[in-house]
């Protein structure tokens, strides 16, 4: 189960390791947590259909990537906290769907590089993320009106943080990176120049992969859980 604050994050951040993980049988679960109804310059724009807008693009991602199932719980974009309401709605879906791994955002990261301050959204959804898998999720006494609505606890065996500023884990994304930028294509309204997008994106893996023997790579924090 990835779990993302937007439209668009599991693509420029780890698409590549979805894409190779469905490709090896896995099943891969988007949970989206945010509407992503603030991403335009375009001031013919209207909430709205920028909500629809991504929600399309989302899906049309996911068919590139393989991706059988995505969950929208449509919290307004650029307004993200990590509030009880979250981490209950997020603990739903993982009771739901019961993942053995999930992909989060690194709630610690407020900057990478010297080019990059993260999206505070993405801090909250981390932050709300960890805070259902453990120990919301799998507590049985932790909101009990999930229970109600026949969902027993889960526990996530395996958590990769993403924009992780001390990752332990690279995943050498050579044979799928094509897969990742086609998937990232789809999200139309937020690249004003493909082209820019998939050399930066291209850049980027080429960082993570220095030192590792492969040539592009997806970075992580791993934490494996009791």
């Amino acid at each position: 189960m990835a779990i993302m604050a937007h439209a668009d994050d599991a693509e420029f951040g780890f698409a590549g390791t979805v894409a190779k993980w469905v490709r090896q049988g896995k099943r891969v679960t988007y949970v989206l947590i945010t509407n992503g109804n603030k991403g335009s310059s375009d001031p013919t724009m209207t909430p709205e259909r920028l909500a629809s807008i991504r929600e399309a693009e989302q899906r049309s991602a996911c068919k590139v990537l393989g991706v059988e199932e995505v969950v929208f719980l449509g919290y307004p974009d650029g307004e993200l906290e990590a509030t009880l309401q979250l981490r209950r709605d997020l603990s739903r879906v993982i009771r739901r769907f019961k993942p053995d791994i999930a992909l989060v955002p690194d709630p610690t990261t407020w900057y990478f590089g010297n080019e990059y301050i993260n999206h505070p959204d993405h801090r909250a959804a981390g932050e709300a993320a960890l805070a259902a898998i453990y120990p919301s999720a799998r507590d049985r006494l932790t909101f009990p009106e999930l229970l109600s609505e026949g969902l027993e606890p889960h526990n996530v065996r395996e958590v990769y943080l993403t924009i992780a500023s001390n990752p332990n884990v690279w995943i050498d994304i050579t044979e799928t990176i094509d897969i990742k930028i086609a998937a990232l294509r789809e999200h139309r309204s937020q690249l004003s120049d493909p082209q820019a997008v998939e050399e930066m994106v291209r850049r980027w893996a080429e960082e993570n992969a220095a030192g590792h023997e492969m040539k592009y790579a997806e970075r992580f924090k791993r934490i494996v859980l009791p």
